[in-house]
């Protein structure tokens, strides 16, 4: 994987594959932890993107609130 961060969507496919390839008990155990690795970085950056616009839907929420 490169170091350019996937959109959100691109990076949920992504973790998708790498569950369905780990799945693949034919892999080879390099490769496996190499998927995994990629795996937990994505899925790092998922859940820090859905806590940003958490956050975001917070602040419009209290903005509306006090108009």
């Amino acid at each position: 994987m490169n170091d350019e961060k996937l959109s959100f969507e691109d990076a949920l496919a992504r973790l998708e594959e790498i569950v369905e390839a780990l799945d693949d008990e034919s892999l080879s155990l390099e490769k496996s932890i190499a998927l995994y690795e990629e795996g937990i970085t994505l899925s790092r950056q998922c859940s820090n993107t859905l806590e940003e616009a958490e956050l975001r839907i917070e602040r419009v929420n209290e903005e509306q609130a006090d108009e």
